[in-house]
């Protein structure tokens, strides 16, 4: 199915509109008049960037800045943040391929047209515009935290392998005389890195084991 992919109708004041976010004040609203007055961008095109900002999750559909909004005032943040709202703005096209931001203006265009269905035109205004915000963005720290985060989660499953129970049977000889009980010894190794999740997960299994 046809997906629907921001676009501009020009994008080349996107650069512009980042560096003067980064130096101006958090407004209550983003506003047409904020834009011109303070950002600097007065053109009628320029419009266009404020839905840009809603759709990478800096604005909220009243136009409120978002919590993500003051990453763009970082400059150790905004171009992470910028990554960040892109992989959202364009989710279609990162499903279809994870490394659409590294792609060549050919490829890009056929993967637009592909994903959104759309025909030449508008097919170049999408990915025009997706690469002139990627241009303001960094990939790397997103791309580790993503690498980071898939490491780290925790596989109950293959945890489960990472423990062993042992158990030993010994005769109970007492003066008495040979009497048959048995004792159970069981070792549990946990792995050191497990979560409260992956214990209940492993001890859960232990006991429908033994019961």
């Amino acid at each position: 199915m046809a997906k629907d992919l921001p676009y501009l109708a020009t994008n080349k004041n996107v650069p512009t509109l980042f560096e003067n976010i980064a130096k101006a004040k958090i407004p209550d609203a983003f506003t047409v008049k904020f834009l011109a007055d303070t950002i600097g961008l007065k053109g009628s095109n320029d419009r266009q960037l404020i839905s840009i900002l809603k759709k990478l999750g800096f604005l909220d559909n009243a136009g409120k800045p978002s919590a993500e909004y003051s990453r763009l005032k970082n400059t150790a943040t905004a171009r992470s943040a910028i990554a960040e709202g892109i992989r959202k703005a364009y989710a279609p096209l990162f499903e279809a391929n994870e490394a659409a931001y590294s792609l060549q203006n050919e490829q890009l265009k056929g993967l637009v047209a592909q994903v959104s269905g759309a025909d030449e035109a508008m097919t170049k205004l999408i990915a025009y515009t997706f690469n002139a915000l990627v241009k303001a963005a960094d990939f790397s720290h997103v791309h580790a935290a993503d690498e980071s985060s898939e490491e780290s989660a925790p596989k109950v499953e293959k945890q489960r392998e990472d423990f062993t129970v042992t158990a030993r049977r010994e005769p109970d000889v007492r003066q008495s005389g040979f009497n048959p009980d048995f004792r159970f010894n069981i070792e549990i190794h946990l792995p050191s890195n497990g979560t409260e999740e992956t214990y209940l997960a492993i001890f859960n299994a232990l006991r429908k084991s033994l019961g």
